[in-house]
């Protein structure tokens, strides 16, 4: 059984993808809607909210953990590790970063995020090390969450956002784009429209799956679940559309 986790809707992008890849293998997904965004939120909070989920999904039974969250990743992933060695923890940071390096032929790549993200520099430091050559351009989006989870996403005002933000990248002439937050590829529409055919986005969804597919994770099939820590209407439509099916969601307090 896998457990995965995100701050909000963003991370039922992620499972959609593990759950093409395998899906015979059930999964528990906890969004905590109740706490979002994470990308306004010191590590320490992060690192906080972070460590109360993966106790719940591990009291559910999961011995594999997802963090499916960039800025959960970015600033917690380490700390999950040392603090649930015996869970297996994968996040989606280390599968963004090798799917951009895989992505890009100029070596010019471009990161978008959150601002916890942005501001701890982890792709950068990820995608040197794997490729010392390709030059990383970043820039933090704060608003794309909140226009996602309140479901904003066909707005012309979102356009015109995701313009603004967008502009310094496509003058650095990226020929790929990481969309370095599970609730971006919801906007894929809008940012390709802006950074034009020549850039190709990339997401860390695909990657994550193919190396869990990879790892030969295997489990019964009991059931997916999924809880948030705040119920609203917006995440039940948003589910339902990224997932292509209605889901039973249960509201369960951590806190």
């Amino acid at each position: 059984m896998i457990g995965i986790f995100d701050s909000g809707v963003g991370g039922l992008t992620v499972v959609k993808e593990i759950k093409r890849a395998l899906p015979n293998v059930s999964i528990i997904y906890f969004g905590d809607t109740a706490r979002l965004p994470y990308g306004n939120k010191s590590a320490q909070t992060i690192q906080k909210y972070s460590c109360e989920i993966t106790e719940f999904l591990a009291e559910k039974g999961c011995r594999t953990i997802v963090i499916a969250c960039n800025s959960a990743s970015s600033v917690a992933a380490g700390f999950l590790r040392e603090k649930f060695p015996g869970l297996k923890i994968y996040d989606v940071v280390s599968s963004g970063a090798e799917a951009i390096v895989e992505a890009t032929r100029s070596k010019k790549v471009g990161v978008i995020g959150t601002t916890a993200t942005i501001a701890s520099d982890v792709y950068r430091q990820k995608i040197s090390q794997l490729d010392p050559k390709i030059e990383v351009f970043t820039k933090n989006c704060p608003l794309f969450v909140p226009l996602v989870e309140e479901n904003w996403i066909g707005r012309s005002e979102t356009k015109k956002i995701a313009r603004v933000y967008l502009k310094e990248l496509k003058l650095k002439k990226v020929d790929a784009l990481l969309l370095g937050c599970t609730h971006y590829p919801l906007l894929e529409k809008v940012i390709a429209g802006v950074m034009g055919k020549r850039v190709k986005l990339v997401s860390s969804g695909c990657k994550l799956a193919e190396e869990l597919r990879k790892k030969n994770i295997n489990g019964s099939k009991n059931g997916d679940k999924y809880f948030v820590s705040d119920l609203t209407p917006h995440f039940m439509k948003l589910a339902g559309k990224i997932l292509g099916k209605k889901i039973t969601i249960e509201k369960v307090q951590l806190a």
